[in-house]
């Protein structure tokens, strides 16, 4: 056998100059442009990404075939996205980096084949699909091919949702038609002072109704993390939106038809943690922090926050309860006394839908006194949102656990993962409070006339108390929830981990068995 070992044919030469060529994306001086602004090119971030910067790229040589304003002359390989699979955390995953350098990124005909492909892969394998947005938009000078484009991407993200888990990190320009493949998608990830996201930019705004406003006010990641709620997490640089990438898989299966990874816990599963018999106040009026119930439950330094910007009158995030994967919705005693309004209502139903598709248990936390009033929440729409929380707890067949820390009121005790919708294991600590309505409002109800009859203000308002406190002894009592069977246990509060990872893992094995409905595609959100 002859040795070839030092020779290199032709062919291969070729293959290894045109893969360094388009590995340049749109060139040596756009790529210095790209860096100059702070931003990292499309594969950097795939190297960031993947396990050892390793990855198979898809679909490396494709070009677009646009002719019109000179187009035929303005190519680059990739066509501006670079397409990949590999492993992240040894699980693989498809991921999908638009090339800011060629083109600003822009979304032509064959640069939105190359994802509508990708993600055709992600689907049909299972697995997580993470899309790196860096894009000026539709390439204008492909027109309506352009706009065919987008509407595949958006197909795609459908077909996939409740599927394979979508996340968009948004690392530079994401505006017009583009920003709703993000938004289809399950989590988006903006990065501090280079990206943002808009329907229509400052000019359009200025020219239509005469607002003036920068792209950082109209559409940066601090409005959309805190008052649109778009965004689920802002990262201050991309290193770190990568993490949170990294970080955020880590608690999800691969697709639907798995259970989510559990790790090796850290923790006593047995921990009594005395802390929390005193958490609560003495006096039912008064705030206190949820996280600090919600981080002494669950295994130590494992609680991971979705939406902490976002209607902080509610928390919703992932954790781990013994190694196991978990979803935890919880009100805030801090903000509004944790009382629902439109936007926690819209953070919590979509947060339990998303922890019902992908297999991972909800633990729900209960301070509660009700729905925000008033005519801003009513005008736009308290109801149907409000509505949406019921539809989500009632939908979800995943463990539900549900326990009740101090008030739970009302329409808002029922929406908030109540046995009456479904929820498999119920417990209360002593401070609970259960009932239509707040003691003191009820008394006021009950005993209106005899209340009434009092003239004098002071003794009026003594009675009231008294009257206040007899209901809550009598009626808003856990015991009196738990004697008609609503609650499963009355708990020590110290007991609470151990409680339920018991609970959760003599749930593990759930199979619900409810009354069929009657033939349908689907049922209808109150969207």
């Amino acid at each position: 056998m002859s040795d070839l070992s030092g020779y290199e044919r032709s062919e291969i030469r070729k293959l290894r100059e045109m893969m360094e060529i388009a590995k340049l994306g749109g060139g040596v001086e756009a790529i210095n442009k790209q860096h100059a602004a702070g931003k990292l090119t499309a594969r950097e971030r795939l190297e960031l990404l993947f396990d050892g910067g390793r990855f198979i790229e898809i679909d490396m040589f494709v070009t677009h075939r646009a002719t019109e304003f000179d187009m035929s002359e303005r190519k680059a390989y990739g066509d501006g996205v670079v397409t990949a699979f590999g492993k992240v955390d040894g699980r693989n995953i498809v991921a999908i980096a638009q090339d800011f350098t060629f083109m600003g990124g822009s979304v032509g005909e064959m640069h939105a084949a190359k994802i509508v492909k990708a993600m055709q892969y992600a689907l049909s394998v299972g697995v997580p699909v993470v899309f790196l947005n860096d894009s000026g938009g539709a390439r204008i000078q492909e027109g309506v091919d352009s706009l065919r484009g987008y509407g595949e991407i958006f197909y795609m993200n459908v077909a996939a949702s409740g599927a394979i888990p979508q996340i968009a990190v948004i690392m530079g320009p994401c505006a017009g038609g583009a920003v709703y493949s993000p938004a289809l998608m399950d989590f988006i990830i903006m990065v501090d002072k280079i990206s943002y996201m808009f329907i229509t930019g400052p000019r359009v705004v200025k020219a239509a109704i005469g607002e003036e406003v920068t792209e950082m006010e109209l559409g940066g990641p601090e409005v959309h993390a805190s008052k649109s709620g778009v965004a689920h997490f802002v990262a201050s640089n991309e290193k770190e939106a990568i993490e949170i990438v990294k970080k955020l898989l880590s608690y999800l299966p691969s697709n639907s038809m798995e259970l989510p990874p559990r790790v090796q816990p850290m923790d006593d599963p047995e921990r009594i943690d005395t802390a929390l018999n005193n958490v609560v106040p003495e006096d039912s009026s008064k705030p206190y922090n949820m996280y600090e119930i919600i981080e002494r439950v669950v295994d130590r330094n494992t609680f991971f926050e979705v939406h902490r910007d976002f209607a902080k009158n509610a928390i919703v995030g992932f954790a781990r309860l013994n190694g196991y994967s978990i979803g935890i919705v919880a009100n805030q005693p801090l903000y509004y006394m944790g009382a629902l309004d439109i936007d926690s209502s819209d953070k919590i139903a979509r947060f339990v839908r998303f922890c019902d598709a992908f297999n991972i248990p909800i633990i729900t936390f209960v301070d509660v006194p009700g729905f925000v009033p008033g005519t801003f929440q009513e005008h736009r729409g308290i109801i149907r949102h409000g509505a949406k929380i019921i539809y989500a707890y009632s939908e979800a067949t995943v463990p539900k656990i549900t326990v009740i820390v101090r008030k739970a009121y009302g329409g808002a005790y029922i929406a908030l993962g109540s046995r009456h919708l479904g929820a498999d294991f119920v417990v209360a600590w002593p401070t609970a409070e259960i009932a239509v309505m707040g003691p003191e409002a009820a008394a006021e109800v009950i005993w209106r006339k005899k209340l009434q009859s009092i003239e004098d203000p002071v003794k009026r308002e003594e009675l009231l108390k008294k009257l206040a406190e007899e209901y809550r002894e009598r009626i808003a009592t856990p015991y009196y929830a738990a004697s008609r069977g609503y609650i499963d246990a009355i708990i020590e509060p110290s007991h609470t981990r151990p409680i339920l990872i018991k609970a959760l893992e003599f749930l593990m094995t759930k199979r619900e068995i409810r009354i069929r409905p009657p033939p349908r595609k689907h049922g209808l959100i109150p969207l």
